[in-house]
């Protein structure tokens, strides 16, 4: 319903409440600070453990900052948390998406990526790791990937001059292929979970969920050389039918998904690899995806 609801808002409207919204946050985290009820590094890597996360996992994060409450030294903080939890052997991953809105919307101005200078906007979190010393970057226009530690180079390094984005080269099916993790951390699948795409290209996806045109994009990378690629963008019709929070019970019942709270935010963690299985045998069986959550013709709706 307020997926629906938000699809139909006027954008004005949507801006609005969006900026109330975060006023209000920022309000609550102000007098948490003021009350000292504040969270230190020490306390998000005691719940980072007890949700389920340990040395040596490999995690792509999914972050609304201001959902787990005021924490001293804020984006870094958690960053630091989490590097030490997962240790020497883990890995940790996030978003670094360019575009605000639509991806087509984005690439139909024609910008130019580089894959030094052109911010995430997947928020503050993201962007403070993409700055980070060390820290590696997929080269792709629209869905790249930063990652940290020692498979960093693995994991970002095939993305580049692939014609959709989530196929087995990307970070998104390496991810899985490392039996890694991903953390929805104060956020929900319908808001960020872009892992569920890597169905799309691990099967003859049956529904025109990219758009016809194919975009030709210009791309700096780390040596400062100028290329370019063609990629494939999500059809903004198809996208708007989505409903992936609809398969959280899917999930929950074959143990890709655990529900945990860090701070004071509601979180998910899951099984890459598994979620991955799991969506084929389920589109495969009975026509599940997120565009058709309950399956063809609703079919899983009374099962």
């Amino acid at each position: 319903m307020k997926a629906a609801f938000l699809r139909i808002i006027p954008e004005f409207i949507l801006v609005f409440l969006m900026r109330l919204k975060k006023y209000f946050r920022n309000r609550t985290l102000n007098s948490q600070k003021k009350l000292h009820h504040t969270l230190s590094k020490q306390d998000i890597i005691y719940e980072l453990k007890k949700a389920g996360i340990n040395n040596g996992d490999h995690i792509i994060l999914h972050c609304a900052l201001s959902k787990i409450g005021y924490i001293n030294g804020g984006a870094l903080t958690l960053i630091d948390a989490l590097i030490e939890t997962i240790g020497e052997e883990g890995n940790l991953l996030m978003p670094a998406f360019p575009a605000t809105g639509r991806n087509k919307d984005y690439l139909s101005n024609n910008p130019i990526f580089d894959i030094r200078n052109t911010p995430s906007q997947m928020g503050i979190v993201s962007e403070t790791f993409r700055n980070m010393v060390g820290v590696q970057r997929s080269l792709h226009p629209t869905d790249s990937i930063c990652a940290f530690g020692k498979d960093a180079e693995y994991l970002t390094n095939t993305h580049f001059n692939n014609i959709s984005p989530y196929n087995e080269n990307s970070p998104f099916r390496k991810l899985c292929t490392i039996k890694g993790k991903i953390l929805m951390l104060g956020t929900t699948l319908n808001g960020a979970c872009t892992n569920l795409h890597t169905l799309e290209d691990a099967v003859d996806f049956k529904f025109p969920i990219y758009d016809e045109k194919v975009f030709t994009v210009k791309m700096i990378d780390y040596n400062g050389e100028v290329k370019t690629m063609e990629t494939k963008v999500h059809n903004p019709i198809w996208s708007a039918k989505r409903n992936c929070d609809a398969l959280n019970p899917i999930f929950e019942k074959e143990g890709v998904l655990i529900n945990c709270i860090i701070g004071q935010a509601k979180c998910m963690l899951l099984d890459a690899d598994k979620m991955l299985k799991v969506m084929v045998e389920y589109y495969n069986k009975y026509g599940v995806t997120m565009y058709t959550p309950y399956g063809d013709n609703n079919s899983l709706i009374n099962s």
